[in-house]
């Protein structure tokens, strides 16, 4: 299983790079505060890098927000078996 992990992994780490060496060309992008001129490549790779870490973020506080809500409804119950 580990063997097709790595298989899988380097397809598309060759993928990412033959697809940044065909879009080397620098773009320039508008933010609304200021001017980026990044490759496509790089662009592409910054923006998949905060889509990961900003979908884990939201199930990260998702899943920690429904432990909280669990544990409170938990308390409560606990409270009125001692009353």
């Amino acid at each position: 299983m580990r063997i097709l992990a790595l298989i899988v992994l380097l397809l598309f780490l060759a993928g990412g790079i033959v697809l940044g060496a065909l879009n080397a060309d620098a773009v320039p992008y508008d933010l609304g505060f200021a001017r980026v001129s990044l490759p496509k490549g790089a662009a592409l790779l910054v923006t998949l890098l905060a889509g990961w870490v900003l979908g884990g973020l939201t199930a990260w506080l998702g899943t920690r927000m429904g432990d909280r809500r669990q544990r409170r409804r938990q308390a409560k119950v606990a409270r009125t078996v001692d009353a």
